[in-house]
Parts: C-alpha cells; structure tokens; sequence
C-alpha cells in the first residue's frame, strides 16, 4: 500500500484505511503497540476518541487532514513517545501536560497515589504532603484532587518541569491547594516544615542501562529524571533520608522504585527508623513502591 499524500487522490483513504496502514508501518518499525498508536495520533488530529473512530471508519480524510497524519507518523517513526506528540497523558484519570521537560506519567505510577491515599487515611480531611522529584507534578495533583482539604507541596530540582506542574495543578483545578518549588530535594523548605505524607518517583536507572532503554524513553525523556546512579539508588537513599527528617510522627514516606530494587530500599527505610514497612505491586506485578512509617517523636 503506497504512503498517504496530502495531495492527488485521496477518495481511498477513509479512516479506516489510514489507520490500518500506519498500525502496519509502526509494526514494521517494532513500535510496541502499533494500532494504538495509530488511533490515539489519529484521534489527536480529529479531535476524537478511540470510540468515534470506530463510528466514523467509511469517512474520507480531507487533504488537510492526511496532511497532518503524516507529521504527526514521522515523529513517531522517530520514537517521539506518544504523550509528547499529543501534548499530555492521562494518570489517575486526569490529562497531564508532558513535554521533553519531564517524564512521561506510567500507569504504574498510579500504585504509589494509591498507597499515599490507602495510608494516610487516618488524617484524610487535614494533612502536608511532600512530593519530591514532582516532575511533571502528577502524583501530588492527582493525590490533591482527591484530598482538596490537604496542603501539599512539589519539589523539583529542574526549574522546567516545575513549570510543567505549576501548569497541571492549574488545569487539574488544584492549584489553591499545591505548590510547587525548585530545588534539590527539601533544601528550598523552612527548617522546621513537617509533612503527614512524603511521596516521591525519583530517578532509579543504573547509569550504566540508560543505554539499553527503549530509544522512546532514552533518546526524548530528560535524563536527570532516570539516570539513578551506579546502582540506582543514589537519589533514592537521599529522599529516604530526607522524608525521615521531614516527617511527623506516625507520617508515612512512599517511593516508587524499579523493578528488583524493593529488597534493598526496604532495608533503608528501616535503617531510617521506619516501621510497617511495606511494598505494593503494579499493574505489572513488580514490587514497584515501598513505603513506612516514621515512629521517632
């Protein structure tokens, strides 16, 4: 099947047609979920969901719109992930704003609001929030929404992505409740600043796999956002220590970390001094967040 053009005849090329010549084109170029991401690009140019396109499969595409398709196939036959062609992801049912300045939401990252929610429901009408390395501020807006009565606050050492959550929690309607800052982990917080909660997604790839990483994720996310070091865990054995510091009584600290890492951030959060130590799988089944409770006074 020849290319689609934005020129010529084009009474063939309905949406179905297209659709399935670009799901066989990102197939050919081991796209890992080729029909998706020609529906959700498609989509994206229509300004339709997954399901009106369905509905509209005998429509002929206008030159203007094949016109656009094409772009939008070339940057993905690039590896530009999909939520930075589209301009956002949806996490936790709520669209986020992604660019190249922050990383791209996971669904797995949905475990570690989960478990900040399931344990903190103790002080569920009034509480602090710390969530550090915030990114593009998806858990602590999403974790916001769901606990408006909360104060919580994003930290990010990249002055970019903080721009990128500022404009999130505004979208998100959150904005009167999150504030985000910029800085290394809690230097730009008050010394005497105590959380109930202390979340964070911070890099966790051994430096030495950053190469091997899908060319989606190692040739367009932000490399300060992935890259954790020797052995991954640089960053994290610093936000253990800083949520120990940072927390209340009884506060808790959850951490997302990679994939096998579980065992070895369990035993920092019990040097910290942490109890109830826990991990939490993901969609996947990977032990994918660890958290506790802090007990010292």
């Amino acid at each position: 099947m020849s290319e689609p053009a934005d020129r010529g005849s084009r009474s063939d090329w309905t949406v179905a047609r297209v659709l399935s010549w670009a799901a066989d084109d990102f197939r050919g170029r081991g796209i890992e979920s080729p029909r998706l991401d020609a529906e959700l690009l498609l989509g994206h140019v229509l300004g339709v969901d997954r399901v009106r396109l369905i509905l509209e499969s005998p429509r002929t595409l206008t030159a203007g719109e094949l016109g656009a398709y094409r772009e939008l196939i070339q940057r993905r036959r690039r590896r530009e992930p999909i939520a930075y062609i589209r301009g956002e992801r949806e996490f936790y049912g709520l669209p986020i704003k992604v660019d190249r300045r922050v990383l791209v939401p996971r669904p797995d990252t949905e475990t570690l609001v989960e478990v900040a929610l399931e344990r903190t429901a103790r002080v569920n009408l009034d509480g602090d929030l710390l969530d550090l390395c915030t990114g593009s501020g998806c858990v602590a807006v999403a974790f916001s929404r769901r606990r408006p009565t909360w104060r919580s606050v994003g930290v990010d050492i990249s002055e970019d992505a903080v721009d990128v959550a500022r404009e999130n929690a505004e979208r998100a309607g959150a904005v009167l409740g999150v504030t985000f800052v910029v800085g290394d982990l809690d230097a730009p917080l008050p010394d005497d600043a105590r959380f109930d909660l202390v979340t964070a997604n911070p890099p966790y790839i051994p430096s030495a796999e950053i190469e091997t990483l899908d060319p989606d994720v190692r040739d367009f996310e932000p490399r300060i956002a992935l890259d954790g070091g020797p052995d991954g865990l640089d960053v994290v054995r610093r936000v253990v220590a800083v949520a120990a510091k940072r927390l209340r009584p009884k506060g808790v600290a959850a951490l997302e970390v990679g994939a096998g890492q579980a065992p070895a951030v369990v035993a920092l959060f019990e040097r910290q001094g942490f109890a109830n130590v826990q991990t939490a799988v993901d969609y996947g089944g990977h032990e994918r967040v660890v958290s506790g409770e802090m007990r010292r006074a």
